[in-house]
C-alpha cells in the first residue's frame, strides 16, 4: 500500500511542476488520459532515479565534492529531461521544452513536492 501512495505523490509532484513551471506540458485528450501520464511520468522518473543517478553519482563524484553538491541540481534536470524523451518514445503525451528552466526548475519542485507528500506517507 505504501509503495502505491508514494507513486500518487509522485504524480501529484509532476502535476504540480507542470502547473508552476513553463515549459513542461502534458497534452493528454481526456481527464483519465491526463492521470495516467502523470502516473506514467512518475513511473519514468523514479526509474531513471533508481537506476540512472547512482551510477551518475559514483562517476561525477568528484564534481559533487567540488561543487558542494549544487551539480545535483543540474544532474536532476538531465533526469528529467531523459524522462521527457522516454516518454516520447513510449508516445506518453508529456514534454519538457529545454533544460534551462524548465527541466531543472521542474526537477526540482518534483522533488520538493514529493519530499513534502512522502512526508505524511508512513513506512
Amino acid at each position: 500500500m505504501g509503495i502505491l501512495l508514494r507513486l500518487a505523490a509522485s504524480a501529484a509532484a509532476v502535476w504540480v511542476a507542470t502547473m508552476l513551471v513553463p515549459g513542461i506540458r502534458v497534452t493528454a485528450d481526456s481527464v483519465l488520459g491526463t492521470i495516467g501520464t502523470f502516473v506514467a511520468i512518475a513511473v519514468i522518473f523514479g526509474l531513471c532515479n533508481a537506476f540512472i543517478r547512482p551510477i551518475v553519482k559514483m562517476v561525477g563524484c568528484g564534481l559533487y565534492v567540488f561543487t558542494l553538491g549544487l551539480i545535483a541540481l543540474v544532474v536532476n534536470g538531465a533526469l528529467f529531461m531523459l524522462t521527457s524523451f522516454i516518454a516520447g518514445l513510449l508516445d506518453v503525451p508529456f514534454h519538457v521544452d529545454n533544460f534551462w528552466p524548465a527541466a531543472i526548475l521542474g526537477a526540482l519542485v518534483v522533488g520538493l513536492t514529493s519530499w513534502a507528500l512522502n512526508w505524511f506517507i508512513e513506512d
